[in-house]
């Protein structure tokens, strides 16, 4: 079947005009609260649904459904620990960002632990989202590569640096402010070509729903849990990495939670994150399910692409013309998600993390929106350089390289947090960024040598919770009594606070250990 790639490409620039708009209008008048916070006036549903889209990706839209006949739904363990992590984030997070009127999630970190754990914490989510971030956009960009612009002669490089350009046009100006809008927008594309796909490979095998969920029963593609206990995939090791991976990457992850905290009132705030969550299990099946079909289809067209090219082929090379636009504009809909985001999240880090941007007295406002667009620029082109590093790599499966990567970067700032959080103690911070480095390389050698020392029993994603399990340790050791304040529960929440100085938020500090 097939579709004309210069068609293809047509509607992509036609999608990215829409993008455009959007930014225009949401943009006008944006300032840095708004680039950073959303002027902290989001609506919750929107940025639910927003959120969603981001937590999928390209990464789930290519690579859940592709896994499916190798590892059947093993995948959703991972998501019903991520549910749980979400209720500690809703519950236990939230909250304390909201008492504290954090821009930055970070800013906790030199309050609770001091100015050395602050920047190491903020330090670990820009390399973390710097890495994850751009194996997702690499993900997607390759298969846009191969299905389209390849056969227009247009080279990767070229192709992931226009990409980019186009992401700034729509993020430079109005940041979180914008992205809730877009990510909603992309959202509902992205969600709207897995139910049409799902409905056309149903008809193509000529079942019904329940028929369908039958045929992949008899042939065990629909076993969740891994009972194995030597198994990476063991059913606890996964529900507790879930629970860790969700706990992180969302709820210790700037990009995700700089939506979250743009919404007016806590209450709010939490709707949006349990939501969201709740949602998930369902989009997640769905994905399952659909991978499922394409094996069956698979197996009985004779197609023998598997992992993150099994979709894509599908999709472009067997649906109907008018099937093939919808599968694009749904994966450019998941590219923009996972990158637009990431570069604004990494851009108000930076700012005001790194440079000190709001607690610094000595610029003016032009000047630090000037500053803000020459990092939000330089984001972008070290998302370029990376893009183009995973390209010489190569994987067959991304989804495994982000999670395995997250286990080694998310691990120190899950140790920093949970240290802060559970404990009465002040580490040493001139030590803290040891600790931090020491912890991912101890596990990277436990992992290099796990059957050496462990015989059959595989280290999987769980070595997220062991690499902060290894930094709360080492924070310990270096640790003294210490008592820590933090800000009293109940206080409101405003529209438009005010940026807090070191000093204004010291005083309101107090363990939640104390609670």
């Amino acid at each position: 079947m097939g579709i004309s790639p210069l068609l293809l490409f047509g509607i992509v620039l036609l999608y990215f005009l829409l993008l455009l708009a959007v930014s225009w209008y949401t943009g006008r008048n944006a300032g840095n609260d708004s680039f950073f916070i959303g002027d902290r006036n989001s609506n919750w549903m929107l940025v639910a649904f927003g959120t969603l889209g981001t937590s999928l990706s390209g990464v789930t839209f290519v690579s859940v459904p592709g896994g499916v006949g190798a590892s059947a739904f093993n995948y959703f363990q991972i998501i019903l620990g991520q549910f749980l992590g979400y209720i500690v984030i809703a519950y236990v997070l939230l909250p304390l960002y909201y008492r504290l009127q954090l821009t930055s999630i970070y800013t906790w970190l030199l309050t609770r632990l001091g100015n050395t754990s602050y920047k190491t914490g903020a330090s670990f989510f820009i390399l973390s989202r710097t890495l994850g971030g751009t194996a997702r956009l690499y993900l997607v960009i390759a298969i846009l590569q191969d299905a389209i612009l390849q056969d227009l002669h247009i080279p990767f490089w070229l192709t992931t640096g226009v990409i980019l350009a186009m992401i700034l046009l729509y993020t430079f100006k109005g940041g979180v402010k914008t992205i809730v809008w877009t990510d909603t927008l992309q959202t509902t594309c992205m969600l709207a070509g897995l139910v049409f796909c799902v409905a056309y490979i149903l008809k193509a095998l000529h079942w019904q729903p329940a028929g369908a969920w039958t045929a992949l029963a008899h042939r065990g593609m629909t076993a969740i849990f891994v009972t194995d206990v030597d198994s990476k995939s063991f059913f606890l090791k996964q529900i507790l990495a879930g629970a860790g991976i969700s706990i992180t990457m969302t709820g210790m992850d700037q990009e995700m939670m700089q939506k979250s905290i743009s919404v007016p009132r806590l209450k709010d705030s939490q709707r949006n994150v349990l939501s969201m969550a709740t949602i998930m299990l369902g989009v997640t099946l769905l994905f399952l399910f659909l991978g499922g079909l394409l094996s069956l289809y698979a197996e009985q067209t004779g197609i023998t692409a598997t992992g993150d090219k099994l979709f894509p082929y599908i999709a472009m090379h067997r649906m109907p013309p008018l099937l093939s636009v919808i599968f694009v504009i749904a994966l450019i809909s998941a590219l923009f998600p996972s990158a637009d985001g990431a570069i604004t999240s990494l851009t108000s880090s930076f700012c005001i993390d790194i440079l000190d941007m709001q607690r610094r007295k000595d610029r003016t406002a032009a000047e630090s929106q000037r500053t803000r667009q020459v990092v939000h620029l330089a984001f972008a082109a070290i998302f370029l350089l990376f893009v183009m590093v995973y390209r010489w790599i190569g994987s067959d499966s991304m989804i495994t390289v982000i999670l395995r990567v997250a286990g080694y970067t998310y691990g120190p700032l899950l140790g920093l947090f949970s240290f802060g959080l559970l404990t009465r103690r002040r580490p040493n911070d001139r030590w803290v960024p040891v600790i931090a480095v020491a912890s991912p390389l101890i596990c990277l050698a436990l992992d290099t040598c796990q059957k050496q020392l462990f015989g059959s029993f595989g280290i999987g994603l769980e070595l997220l919770l062991l690499n902060g399990g290894l930094t709360f340790l080492g924070l310990w050791l270096a640790s003294t009594p210490g008592q820590p304040q933090i800000q009293a529960a109940g206080q409101p929440h405003p529209q438009s606070p005010q940026p807090q100085t070191q000093a204004q938020i010291q005083p309101q500090t107090q363990s939640l250990s104390q609670q």
